[in-house]
């Protein structure tokens, strides 16, 4: 288990990812800014259809990001920054992981615990890493 191994040289080194570059994890500003995008969109549709309702922008922040996350690799955000989510151990996240990782993402306080390697409460339990495309 990466969890056990002492820390890298630099955040993701101890899951196997380059330091820099496609495949290298994603850096904090980018995941800041994604995650502005998706919320201003959930904000903007649940302005649209429900009168700007913060349960119905919840619900439509975790919607869009449990169906793209599967589909396109990641969140609008994600894939306008250069962005896609994976399985720590690569590959196609499937489906339950993505409903994890927003259920918990919206949350918020399991986004903004880190380990080492500066991914959050959310992508450990989903099991998931946010890298650069």
């Amino acid at each position: 288990m990466p969890d056990e191994l002492a820390p890298g040289a630099y955040p993701g080194e101890r899951l196997g990812l380059p330091q820099t570059g496609p495949g290298s994890l994603a850096p904090i500003g980018r995941r800041v800014w994604a995650i502005i995008i998706d919320w201003a969109c959930a904000v903007l549709i649940s302005i649209a259809f429900f009168s700007y309702d913060a349960l119905a922008t919840t619900l439509i922040f975790v919607i869009v990001q449990s169906l793209f996350i599967p589909t396109i690799g990641g969140s609008p955000g994600h894939r306008l920054l250069g962005m896609r989510v994976q399985r720590v151990t690569g590959g196609w996240t499937g489906l339950w992981r993505p409903i994890v990782r927003s259920v918990l993402l919206a949350l918020v306080i399991p986004a903004v615990i880190w380990d080492a390697d500066n991914r959050g409460v959310h992508d450990k339990a989903a099991g998931t890493v946010l890298i650069r495309s």
